[in-house]
C-alpha cells in the first residue's frame, strides 16, 4: 500500500552556505506548502503537489528568495534560466527577471515555431523529445536548467544533454522538490545539482 513520502532532513551544507534563520523559515513555508496525493495517477504513486505553492504569495515568494540566493551565492555570472515544460514555467520567468536575465524553455515535442534543436530519450512508459528554439541559447552562455521537481530524473538529464548539443555552459540543474527514494540524481552523474526540499 502507497504511504506519504516523509520530509528528509536538509542536506548538510558547508559553512558557506550556512543558511540564515529567515532562509529556514522561507524553506519550512515551502516544505508545508507541498501536498501529498497517493494513487495518483495511477495506483502505487505518490504525487508531490506544488500547485498550493502559487496560490501562495508567501510561499511563491520564499522559492523564488530561496533560489535566488542560492544562485547569487555560487555563480558570478549567469545568462539565462532554462525552463523545463511546463512546471518550470512556474518559477523560471520570476527567478531570471529577479536575477536580471532571460528566461528560455525547452518544450515538449511539436509546441515551439521555426528551426529546432531536440533531443529523444526515454521514459519507462516509452520514448519522449524535448526541443528548443534553434537561436534561444547561444554556444558557452552560462545557463541553469530549472524544473519543479526530479524524480528518476530522465526529463532533466536530456535537457542537460540537449544544451550540450547546443553548446551551452550548464552551470547547474535546479529543482524545487527532489524525490530522494527514485535516485534521479543518478541519471545526472556528476552533473551539478541542487534541490531546496527533499523527501
Amino acid at each position: 500500500m502507497p504511504r506519504p513520502l516523509a520530509l528528509l532532513p536538509p542536506r548538510p551544507r558547508h559553512d558557506a552556505e550556512k543558511m540564515s534563520s529567515e532562509q529556514e523559515e522561507k524553506l519550512r513555508l515551502v516544505r508545508g506548502s507541498v501536498q501529498t496525493f497517493l494513487d495518483f495517477p495511477k495506483p502505487g504513486i505518490t504525487f508531490l503537489d506544488i500547485l498550493p505553492i502559487l496560490k501562495d504569495p508567501r510561499a511563491f515568494n520564499a522559492v523564488i528568495d530561496l533560489l535566488e540566493d542560492h544562485l547569487k551565492r555560487k555563480f558570478l555570472q549567469m545568462d539565462l534560466i532554462v525552463g523545463l515544460d511546463a512546471r518550470g514555467f512556474f518559477f523560471g520567468p520570476s527567478l531570471a527577471q529577479r536575477l536580471g536575465i532571460g528566461f528560455v524553455p525547452i518544450r515538449k515535442k511539436g509546441k515551439l515555431p521555426g528551426k529546432i534543436f531536440s533531443i529523444s530519450y526515454n521514459l519507462e512508459y516509452g520514448e519522449a523529445e524535448l526541443e528548443i528554439q534553434i537561436d534561444s541559447v547561444k554556444s558557452q552562455q552560462k545557463v541553469v536548467i530549472l524544473d519543479d521537481l526530479i524524480a528518476t530524473g530522465g526529463t532533466l538529464r536530456a535537457a542537460y544533454d540537449l544544451m550540450k548539443k547546443i553548446g551551452a555552459d550548464v552551470l547547474e540543474c535546479l529543482v524545487v522538490i527532489e524525490i530522494k527514494d527514485l535516485n534521479g540524481t543518478e541519471k545526472l552523474n556528476c552533473v551539478p545539482f541542487h534541490s531546496l526540499v527533499q523527501f
